[in-house]
């Protein structure tokens, strides 16, 4: 039985990143063995076991061969005759195949330390145009790598592209896809990870509503960078350089679909893009099935965002729909995100990255105004039911206007 770090703790540990996650493999082990050496059983598929201090994944080495459609088309076959070679050349790219004994000796068959250092994202073999979630996959790291120098392989980016073509990335589940979106979300980059997409066709497969926003064009007085598509990827990646959380940049991405809806005779005007945007952004949520939060507050972005931007010229009233549609009394952490959605939109056009954006502020004191006035007058009064919801609207109403006076002197 020999034992094995691989995968990615080799490969950051050789550029000198943490390493979080670590994987082992095991050569020449049976599963009697494990089991015998304490060792707790996980893997469905194949034989991935738990180890009995650590907790973490040792799993013997295996092969694999083709035998369906999409990510879990693969029959598995693990034996003690399995070598280490054989087991790495099953992985997706030459930096992730790579493997190190207890005493750190590098075993490397496929020139993966050669890649790190050419700052490259190559395929290990011809088997990976097997496996339709490496396009996500090798989309994220580049994505994750990109502030490195590291670029996706043009023969590798080939394969991605037989595979977007191929109707293969069809069969992913929406719950991998999601993984792997939202992980690459949360890179330092994001923006790459789209750009990658499109490089190699994936995108208009994946998210047809997202690629049609390349190359169309919005007014430049308030979209310096004119096209569409771009100004997605400068929000994405200002949402990113600002740290925010998965929520805000899904919504980032899809804040703007409806654009891709607007008739070229009307160019570059995109009247009541936020409306006719929704039915694209919920149509693309419930495709991967994203999770609640980040569906609800993309739609939110999708039609409100132009409010937003305008917040210091809405009425009180408006500014009170605005407040009631996202529920501030109740779930104030989700209007904030929207703020920040807002401000990252303004901020991802060409020349206007450092821009204020007052509207934040703005937008936060009239949550406040709004959620400071009292109910329990209101009751003393004598207001109950309907009669007390209108009173408490007034009432609201009135602090909205007292307090957009008080803003505007």
């Amino acid at each position: 039985m020999r034992i094995y770090k691989v995968g990615g703790a080799v490969r950051d540990r050789l550029l000198g990143k943490p390493v979080t996650d670590i994987d082992w493999v095991v050569v020449g082990a049976t599963t009697e063995e494990m089991l015998a050496k304490g060792f707790r059983p996980v893997g469905a598929d194949f034989p991935v076991f738990l180890h009995p201090k650590s907790g973490e994944e040792y799993a013997l080495a295996r092969t694999e061969r083709k035998s369906g459609r999409g990510y879990g088309g693969f029959t598995f076959h693990a034996s003690p005759e399995v070598s280490l070679e054989e087991d790495l050349i099953r992985r997706d790219l030459t930096i992730n195949a790579m493997a190190e004994d207890d005493q750190q000796n590098l075993t490397d068959p496929y020139h993966g330390q050669r890649d790190l250092e050419a700052r490259l994202l190559r395929h290990v073999s011809p088997a990976f145009a097997e496996d339709p979630l490496r396009v996500l996959r090798v989309a994220r790291f580049a994505a994750r790598y990109a502030a490195l120098g590291f670029t996706v392989a043009p023969e590798t980016l080939e394969l991605m592209r037989q595979l977007s073509e191929s109707g293969e990335l069809e069969a992913l589940t929406p719950e991998r896809s999601w993984k792997e979106i939202s992980r690459a979300l949360m890179e330092d980059q994001p923006q790459v990870f789209i750009e990658v997409l499109r490089a190699c066709g994936a995108l208009k497969v994946l998210m047809p509503e997202v690629d049609a926003l390349f190359g169309v064009p919005q007014p430049p007085a308030h979209h310096p960078e004119i096209d569409t598509g771009a100004h997605t990827l400068s929000v994405l990646q200002q949402a990113a350089l600002h740290n925010q959380p998965l929520t805000v940049r899904w919504a980032c991405l899809l804040h703007d679909l409806g654009k891709g809806l607007t008739p070229e005779e009307e160019w570059p005007r995109h009247i009541a893009h936020e409306f006719k945007g929704l039915k694209l952004i919920k149509a693309v949520n419930e495709r991967f099935k994203a999770p609640r939060d980040c569906q609800e507050l993309a739609m939110l972005v999708g039609e409100y965002h132009t409010h937003g931007h305008r917040a210091l010229e809405l009425k009180p009233s408006t500014l009170l729909e605005l407040l009631q549609s996202f529920d501030v009394y109740r779930r104030p952490q989700r209007f904030e995100e929207f703020i920040a959605a807002c401000e990252m939109d303004a901020r991802g056009r060409e020349g206007l990255e450092q821009r204020s954006y007052p509207q934040a502020d703005y937008l936060r004191g009239a949550a406040t105004a709004a959620r400071c006035v009292a109910v329990q007058p209101l009751l003393e009064q004598g207001f109950k039911g309907p009669e007390l919801g209108e009173a408490i609207k007034r009432e609201r109403l009135k602090a909205l206007k007292a307090y957009k006076e008080a803003a505007s002197v």
